[in-house]
């Protein structure tokens, strides 16, 4: 299933769920998503609407659909290219933005990249 309209929300998604997966939202986490999101988005977009949606989608989200949502996402997104080395080295950022980096977040972070390893198209 894919519920993303643009690759751009699809990859906020993943900010979010990469910011998540120590169970909270850390402040550095969201300044640095807040700071990317800028790059992605015209400049006319409200970041903060955007992401704070983006949160609520989050979180009401089944947690158990999440890999086949990933799946499908990034094989739809993966053909316009690009998704690889940007989404790798943002994931990676994110999770170091708070100093400190948990079981849980490196769990995520290689379910995420063997994912996008697996069904983006180089």
């Amino acid at each position: 299933m894919v519920i993303h309209k643009t690759l751009q929300d699809f990859i906020v998604f993943l900010y979010v769920h990469i910011s998540q997966a120590d169970n909270s939202y850390d402040p550095n986490e969201m300044a640095l998503i807040k700071a990317k999101m800028k790059k992605l988005y015209p400049a006319a977009t409200d970041i903060e609407q955007k992401l704070y949606t983006t949160i609520r989608e989050y979180n009401t989200y089944d947690r158990a659909k999440l890999n086949d949502l990933f799946k499908q996402s990034i094989e739809h997104f993966g053909k316009e290219g690009a998704l690889e080395s940007t989404v790798h080295a943002d994931l990676n950022d994110i999770i170091l933005a708070d100093g400190k980096v948990k079981a849980d977040e490196t769990r995520s972070l290689d379910r995420l990249r063997s994912i996008i390893d697996q069904h983006a198209v180089a």
